[in-house]
């Protein structure tokens, strides 16, 4: 039996150019022809002429939205959040909403605060409005409510970053043991032995392994941290800034604060600078999610970079796989972490 390409060259149909074709002829990843193709920005104009110059020669035709030979299809498809304020999850949603408009769906963005309540609500709510399925970037770690509401309405889902205990599904995210393991480690390779952590709520199961891997990464070096320097707060700026009021309102201040999340260092970072503290000479300071704005050279925070272009156009891969094989295997995709050493651990950076 002959194949597809071969059988459309026999008819004197040529076969359908891909975006990832594309993206293979033009020397550039598939994140950028695919913001090209959608009209997003994040380009160079001389990158996007040059994806448009090679499309062009290749015969690349956009691709319409199919209509899918389902009828119970409504080519939409539910994102939960835990919020919009931490820069970190926008950016999720922007790749997911990309990765979404090039295979003709839309997506429907909610976010829970994460409050429990309001998770099963959001939940509640798209299983009403028939979506194909859900990323789900809020899962509670010992409340697998929202996740049984969606099975038993029969809607695929996938989890991003965070997991749900007791119950299996599709997973995409990082190693979050052996990032924060190696976020330690560095720190502790400039000699601090009066350490802080701060991390997300330890309902989320990606913080509650960073603080874990923290913990014991640390001992096994010698260094204890005691219990009132371990602080779980909100992901946000303001979570960063109450933790530090606390940390440095208290007995010895620590000498390094390793986070969880940017947003919190960079908070712990304000607040130590309101209070005249110099950084890192008088305190270092480390994170997690390598955003942009962090690893930018006004701040240049020492941080553990998670892919996050490439954790949304996974997730969202992954669930169309779930949306057309419900009963397949679950799956978990770990994506490469990799550490950007800045200067406020007390290091002088390469670029520097």
């Amino acid at each position: 039996m002959q194949d597809h390409a071969t059988s459309a060259a026999a008819d004197g149909r040529v076969p359908p150019v891909s975006a990832a074709s594309v993206a293979r002829a033009a020397g550039v990843s598939s994140a950028a022809v695919s913001y090209v193709l959608n009209g997003k920005g994040g380009v160079s104009p001389e990158t996007r002429r040059h994806i448009i110059h090679v499309a062009n020669e290749l015969g690349f035709r956009p691709r319409k939205p199919s209509q899918s030979t389902d009828p119970q299809r409504t080519r939409v498809i539910g994102l939960i959040l835990p919020n919009i304020i931490n820069p970190m999850f926008p950016r999720w949603a922007q790749g997911v909403i990309t990765a979404a408009a090039e295979s003709g769906y839309e997506v429907f963005v909610a976010t829970t605060q994460d409050d429990p309540d309001v998770l099963a609500q959001v939940t509640s709510t798209l299983a009403h409005r028939n979506v194909d399925g859900i990323i789900l970037a809020a899962s509670l770690r010992d409340d697998a409510t929202a996740l049984r509401t969606l099975r038993s309405a029969r809607i695929p889902y996938v989890c991003l970053s965070r997991r749900a205990d007791f119950l299996d599904s599709d997973f995409v995210g990082i190693d979050d043991d052996a990032a924060a393991t190696t976020l330690m480690q560095h720190m502790l390779s400039h000699g601090f032995t009066e350490i802080a952590t701060v991390i997300g709520p330890r309902f989320s199961t990606a913080s509650l392994a960073r603080e874990q891997a923290f913990v014991r990464t640390a001992a096994a070096a010698g260094v204890t941290i005691s219990g009132d320097r371990k602080i779980s707060t909100r992901v946000n700026n303001e979570g960063g800034r109450l933790a530090a009021e606390r940390l440095f309102s208290a007995g010895t201040p620590p000498q390094a604060v390793v986070c969880g999340s940017d947003e919190l260092a960079i908070g712990v970072m304000e607040y130590a600078l309101s209070r005249g503290l110099r950084i890192p000479d008088d305190v270092a300071v480390a994170g997690c999610d390598g955003l942009p704005h962090s690893r930018s050279g006004l701040i240049n925070l020492t941080s553990i970079v998670q892919p996050q272009q490439e954790m949304a156009f996974e997730a969202f891969a992954l669930l169309l796989k779930r949306i057309d094989s419900p009963s397949a295997t679950y799956t978990s995709k770990v994506c490469r972490h990799r550490l950007h050493i800045g200067r406020t651990c007390g290091c002088t950076p390469p670029d520097s």
